[in-house]
């Protein structure tokens, strides 16, 4: 599973820049950047509900799951060993 983080979706379709955001969600440029990049392990619902605030946006707006894509060449555990 994956969590997708749009925040640079919502800022190009606000027309906000990474600094202008920064301010008005009170966060640092650094962390926004981790946020942006996708790069982040957790984000606090203040801080969601900031960037919601500051973006006039829903939090799913700003987060998307996108389920794991299954590789074809993969093997079911149940299928190890055999022969066909």
């Amino acid at each position: 599973m994956a969590i997708v983080v749009n925040v640079d979706v919502m800022m190009a379709r606000r027309k906000m820049s990474l600094t202008e955001l920064a301010e008005k969600v009170d966060i640092t440029m650094a962390n926004l950047s981790i946020l942006k990049t996708g790069k982040a392990k957790a984000i606090r619902f203040s801080t969601l509900e900031a960037i919601c605030a500051a973006l006039d946006c829903q939090p799913g707006d700003v987060l998307e799951y996108v389920p794991d894509k299954v590789l074809p060449d993969r093997v079911s555990p149940d299928r190890v060993g055999t022969t066909s």
